[in-house]
């Protein structure tokens, strides 16, 4: 596995990257950018031109993921030559958020071979609904690894874009699938937002659409909750004051819920995933070194989950982390990047983005599920010996 990685920074054009590129044997090519590097024009044939045989896959985001910390406004540059693994590269364009469940089992089903160990997935991040997506991937694949995560618009929650060969437009899902014995992988998640309050009981939802808790309206109660400073600036506010969700027999929360929309007149809460009926939630909240330590953890899901296979070959981060965690963190931001960087070590590159939902294994498991509020971290490297 060859890495190489490219940035353009706020005050740079792509004119100003060396005339050579580092990799033009690339496979694969991961893009992350703000919507306004996305529209500038002449990307996709600027990457094309720059990596004729690679596939190109990307997405706009709320903020950039580089070996040299966090940007807002560049483009992030990922060139990947694999040696022994296998790559199939399937898209769709959804017709909406009630879509997100068939349009993943289509993709699965192009994808799906023996050899299949992992799949990557870049999604529209506003017209999708995370849960369904991730299920209509299993209905297919069982158990297979997911990672990836749902694309952001830096926190404008208007329009979210997505790159795929020749084309930005929003709506896309895009799944790369990765096949053989070569391919190493291993994933981490971990939040660091803690409950407070009461255990609630959701009593009444629809998927991602919460009416009722403890059979009261849900508004009025999560306004209690968060106060009257706070309630003044929802949805937005609603980043800072997730809903963990509290399954039995657990200590560490694993599935956390982030704050999307508010109905005042069906008192209700949209969330970036299902909420089902029957499960206990709480109210999170958190600080700047809860978060910090969080996503060291999600490092050391990593490094655990490699066991035996840890190498000094080299490997690639792709870190997907949550919209939220970057309005906690503000100017800090970078400093749960340089502590995931520290565990993994030098040997491993870092890329990906901050996200209005995260897709990955809960810990010590292949079994997927849509985070919110998290930081992810999908492990690639290849085992040459294989």
């Amino acid at each position: 596995m060859i890495i190489r990685q490219e940035s353009v920074n706020s005050n740079m054009a792509l004119k100003d990257l060396p005339g050579t590129s580092p990799l033009p044997s690339a496979n694969l090519v991961l893009v992350f950018g703000s919507v306004k590097r996305f529209t500038e024009g002449k990307l996709q044939s600027f990457l094309k031109a720059r990596y004729p045989t690679a596939q190109l896959v990307g997405c706009t985001t709320s903020g950039e993921i580089s070996p040299a910390g966090v940007f807002d406004d560049s483009i992030q540059i990922t060139a990947i030559q694999w040696e022994k693994t296998i790559q199939r590269v399937a898209q769709t364009k959804m017709s909406g958020m009630q879509n997100s469940f068939e349009a993943a089992a289509g993709l699965a089903k192009q994808l799906k071979a023996e050899a299949l160990r992992t799949i990557l997935v870049i999604s529209d991040g506003l017209n999708v609904n995370g849960s369904e997506l991730l299920k209509g991937f299993q209905s297919v694949l069982g158990d297979v690894p997911i990672v990836g995560g749902l694309a952001g618009d830096g926190g404008a929650f208007v329009k979210t874009l997505q790159l795929f060969n020749d084309t930005i437009s929003d709506n896309q899902v895009i799944a790369v699938g990765l096949y053989g014995n070569a391919l190493i992988t291993s994933s981490g998640a971990l939040g660091g937002w803690k409950p407070y309050g009461p255990p609630r009981k959701v009593t009444r939802s629809e998927k991602n659409v919460v009416f009722e808790m403890d059979s009261k309206p849900a508004l009025p109660l999560y306004r209690m909750y968060i106060g009257e400073a706070f309630s003044r600036g929802l949805p937005g506010t609603g980043l800072k004051f997730p809903l963990a969700v509290i399954e039995e027999g657990k200590r560490e929360v694993e599935k956390i819920r982030t704050l999307l929309a508010v109905d005042n007149k069906n008192n209700s809460l949209t969330f970036a995933g299902n909420v089902e009926e029957g499960e206990t939630v709480r109210l999170c909240q958190t600080n700047h070194d809860r978060l910090v330590e969080g996503a060291g953890n999600a490092a050391n899901l990593v490094m655990d989950g490699l066991g035996a296979s840890k190498t000094n070959q080299a490997g690639l981060a792709v870190c997907v982390s949550c919209v939220g965690r970057k309005g906690v963190m503000a100017e800090n931001v970078g400093d749960e990047v340089k502590l995931v960087q520290q565990i993994l070590g030098p040997q491993t590159s870092v890329t990906g983005f901050y996200s209005y939902g995260e897709l990955a294994p809960r810990p010590h498991t292949t079994d997927s599920v849509l985070h919110n509020q998290t930081m992810t971290i999908g492990y690639l490297s290849e085992n040459l010996l294989a």
